[in-house]
């Protein structure tokens, strides 16, 4: 009983220590490369700041509990639909953001040659990565 209980707070502690510490990483990427101000230049939406802070907490929090949660994800083809486009605008923009953070696509298209292309390959991605989160969503998901 008592080694029992002992080892279910041993779990606790460390579940809290890696979550503190994938946690800490994840705001240490958001905020040393600058993702989110970065994003908020690009879109010049610098007035609903307010609500890129709400929305990456509350995308956060949900996101936990939908891995831990024995939630069934029954749900109607469209709004899988729907909500792969939201998943792969997020990593498609989170992706774009921090690769023109690192100037890997400028340095790329110096390289092969297309400088007057850069928008297009970056649109590319992010449109590839919405397309490969509907796909995850309707085919794996439902």
């Amino acid at each position: 009983m008592i080694l029992n209980l002992f080892i279910n707070i041993l779990e606790i502690i460390i579940g809290l220590a890696a979550g503190l510490a994938v946690g800490g990483g994840f705001v240490a990427f958001l905020t040393v490369l600058g993702i989110i101000p970065r994003l908020i230049q690009l879109s010049r939406s610098a007035m609903y700041s307010q609500i890129y802070v709400v929305s990456v907490i509350t995308g956060t929090v949900f996101g936990t509990y939908m891995s831990f949660a024995d939630v069934n994800w029954d749900q109607p083809t469209m709004v899988l639909i729907l909500w792969g486009a939201f998943h792969g605008v997020f990593n498609g923009m989170l992706a774009a953001a921090l690769t023109e953070i690192l100037n890997v696509f400028p340095i790329i298209s110096k390289r092969i040659r297309m400088d007057d292309k850069l928008l297009w390959l970056l649109m590319a991605i992010v449109f590839g990565k919405i397309a490969g989160s509907i796909f995850q969503w309707t085919v794996f998901v439902k």
